[in-house]
């Protein structure tokens, strides 16, 4: 089945716009999270360059935050550009791991291929097959114990759309596929 984006926007509404009052919005550069500033009655996920995976990741990020998050301009996270150092990709990893295991999760959802991002093409070299295993570990406690609402929410929507599997197993994630 062809992933378009478009697809991903009218699930997107579907499950969450009229509940969370949030739309998914194709960008052209830097994906962001906007709240609703005043005279706007939607909050804003814009994904990069209409890319199917950006879309994901940033649902992803959107569907972690918790509701004081969710009124901050990027969650309120901080963002240090491709060209880090090893110490501060090692922080970037860190908040990464709850949001690439959704982003995996959704992936599986929607039959695409998933592939870990360290977005640091240009920063200092670092090994990240810890931080593949950290997703990893994220992704097989999603299966044993759940996942949050919301997520369970839009990886059913896909998962009906793409017509993938419903249940949630551990046997569909290995880490040796972890690009």
């Amino acid at each position: 089945m062809e992933h378009r984006v478009d697809d991903l926007i009218q699930i997107f509404k579907d499950c969450f716009e009229d509940t969370y009052q949030t739309r998914l919005v194709r960008g052209d550069i830097e994906p962001l999270y906007r709240p609703a500033q005043p005279g706007q009655d939607l909050h804003e996920i814009v994904f990069a360059h209409g890319f199917f995976s950006s879309a994901l990741h940033e649902i992803s990020h959107w569907l972690i935050a918790g509701p004081q998050r969710r009124l901050l301009e990027d969650f309120g996270y901080w963002y240090e550009p491709d060209g880090r150092t090893a110490a501060q990709q090692a922080l970037f990893e860190q908040v990464e791991i709850k949001p690439q295991a959704t982003e995996w999760i959704l992936s599986d959802a929607a039959g695409y291929r998933f592939q870990v991002s360290t977005d640091n093409l240009n920063g200092e070299f670092k090994d990240n097959t810890e931080f593949k295993h950290s997703v990893y570990q994220q992704v097989c406690h999603y299966c044993e114990e759940g996942l949050p609402m919301r997520t369970e929410i839009f990886r059913n929507a896909l998962a009906a759309f793409y017509d993938t599997p419903r249940d949630l197993c551990r046997e569909r994630f290995r880490l040796a596929d972890l690009r």
